[in-house]
């Protein structure tokens, strides 16, 4: 099920067969070397599987990230609910194939989670929690219009909350 399509990409709910595809993103060492370790296949299998349930319980998730001229599933992006100092709030996170970095593929889908969230679900704020060492996705998440919030521990590391806030109705 496509969730929104921008010029380059569509986000759509994953399936158990994307696996094959995602392990290329969420196995890779460099992509995810700010999380505590690259995900096996096994993990990966959870991964959708987790997500897939964040679709029934919260109405979002991460969604599968694909190439509109290829169909291709070269990451994700999306929308989840975290717990951040006991508030709940809406993160928007991503990852992207590490050969596609640098083409602006991961804002695109960023942005077009800001506003598609900003739309369709009750929140004045959204976030996006990044290591301060992860000046990729810190950029990802100014081009998003987002800034540094508040600095917090999470779970185990230092993370800066990115936020942006709705904009208000002219």
């Amino acid at each position: 099920m496509t969730i929104l399509e921008t010029a380059r990409i569509q986000l759509r709910e994953f399936t158990p067969e994307d696996a094959d595809a995602l392990v290329r993103v969420l196995s890779d060492p460099e992509t995810m070397r700010y999380y505590p370790a690259p995900y096996d296949r096994a993990g990966v299998e959870h991964w959708i599987e987790r997500n897939r349930q964040r679709y029934q319980d919260d109405g979002v998730g991460l969604w599968a990230m694909e190439l509109k001229k290829t169909n291709e599933l070269v990451g994700d992006c999306g929308i989840i609910c975290q717990q951040v100092e006991g508030e709940y709030l809406y993160e928007i996170g991503y990852h992207l194939r590490r050969d596609l970095w640098g083409q602006g593929l991961a804002t695109e889908a960023a942005i077009a989670c800001r506003d598609w969230a900003f739309a369709h679900l009750k929140t004045e704020r959204l976030i996006s929690l990044i290591r301060p060492e992860n000046l990729p996705s810190r950029r990802v998440a100014e081009r998003n219009g987002m800034t540094v919030w508040k600095e917090i521990n999470w779970p185990e590391f230092t993370h800066y909350v990115y936020s942006v806030e709705k904009p208000s109705a002219p």
